[in-house]
């Protein structure tokens, strides 16, 4: 498989009236289709390098290449439709609006840009509340949901414009273990099901476990790089 995520010698420094360099030469590559963890402790860098992935910030030195090709030379709007395009975000908390319905916010990131939804377009968001078990509550206001099905609501989100990378920095950090089980059996069926390429930042090494490579940052730097 072809690598649609690679990070060339990537350096990032915080300045500041003391400069902070949290990440050192990170050459790093994943496949796409890939099911990828990476884990670390609190400080390690782990977040940051997400970020960088996500296009959310950038390297201080060094090239991010999405989908064969350097982000570099592309200014904040073609950055922000590159992301919006074919980065799919999950985080811990689930961030969704809470004066819409679960449908509108899985909507959301096809109208920030495309601006209307036509009937297919709201066909594939009702696939992926399928897909997400959560058919039934797709018209409840985002507040009037559990926890776990605000989670998966945002999982939906990040997927309504088939992106082909899915980044989760502890998606179910704020989840309980049952919950946290159905979580990842979705993202693994997602995976599976759609070839979407995932990458999850997480510090539980069993849940590390559950993925096809592990990608360990300590200090900033890649410290073990392990597949099954």
């Amino acid at each position: 498989m072809a690598n649609i995520v690679e990070l060339k010698k990537v350096d990032k420094v915080y300045r500041g009236t003391i400069d902070t360099q949290v990440l050192f030469g990170i050459n790093l590559s994943f496949e796409q289709g890939s099911f990828n963890s990476i884990v670390g402790e609190s400080g390690s860098g782990k977040s940051t390098l997400l970020n960088i992935i996500g296009t959310l910030d950038r390297p201080t030195s060094g090239e991010l290449w999405l989908e064969g090709r350097s982000t570099s030379s592309l200014n904040a709007d073609r950055m922000a439709e590159l992301r919006n395009r074919s980065i799919g975000f999950v985080f811990q908390f689930h961030y969704l609006l809470p004066e819409f319905s679960a449908m509108d916010n899985v909507l959301m990131p096809w109208l920030i840009s495309n601006r209307r939804a036509d009937a297919g377009v709201k066909k594939r968001a009702e696939e992926l509340f399928d897909l997400m078990g959560i058919a039934r509550v797709k018209y409840n206001m985002a507040n009037k949901m559990s926890g776990g099905q605000q989670q998966r609501t945002a999982i939906a989100r990040a997927l309504m414009n088939s992106p082909s990378v899915f980044l989760a920095d502890e998606p179910t950090g704020n989840l309980d273990s049952e919950n946290t089980g159905v979580i990842y059996r979705i993202l693994r069926d997602v995976n599976r099901q759609l070839g979407t390429t995932f990458i999850i930042i997480t510090h539980d090494r069993r849940i590390a476990e559950q993925t096809d490579r592990i990608v360990e940052i300590k200090d900033g730097r890649i410290v073990m790089d392990s597949s099954r």
